[in-house]
């Protein structure tokens, strides 16, 4: 993160930025198994289910209010037993990657989840090649917990699941 970029919690009004910093991702990475970008209505919608839980979503912003990247954590599965199992989601802007973005919302983010009432992190990492993501997560503590081979398709290729867990 430069010494100019802030983090702020997003809000419904960043349904636009956010899923337009999102397509790029859906229309040509591998790091979310998703085929249609969200429109922006459908990410204010993700916002707000999210925040309404009281769980973290987090915006870096340029002080232009240029979005660098978001990062947010939801539970990770729908039923009473994953409570306090959480899963990160963490997407930077494309051109902006590799500038410690990534690093600074996962930091950022760990503590955040922790007073929301997690736990355990999971990081579900599309694609066994996305060394990046991998990278960042083991940086910060997150341990290869296990590999779903060939379980999503996308660009007509079988790509593996990466699972990652972290101790809060």
């Amino acid at each position: 993160m430069s010494s100019t970029s802030s983090l702020r919690p997003a809000t419904i009004a960043d349904g636009a930025a956010c899923a337009a910093l999102y397509a790029p991702h859906v229309l040509r990475g591998t790091g979310t198994f998703e085929i249609d970008p969200p429109e922006a209505r459908e990410m204010a919608a993700r916002i707000a289910h999210v925040l309404a839980r009281g769980w973290p979503w987090l915006l870096l912003e340029q002080p232009d209010g240029k979005l660098l990247g978001y990062a947010y954590v939801s539970q990770f599965r729908d039923r009473a037993a994953y409570a306090r199992t959480g899963e990160t989601s963490i997407y930077v802007a494309e051109g902006e990657t590799g500038r410690g973005h990534g690093r600074a919302l996962l930091e950022a983010l760990l503590p955040a989840a922790a007073a929301a009432g997690f736990r355990t992190l999971l990081a579900v990492i599309g694609d066994s090649g996305n060394a990046a993501s991998i990278a960042l997560h083991r940086g910060l503590g997150f341990r290869q917990a296990g590999l779903l081979e060939g379980v999503g398709e996308k660009f007509g290729r079988r790509l593996d699941v990466v699972l990652m867990q972290r101790e809060l």
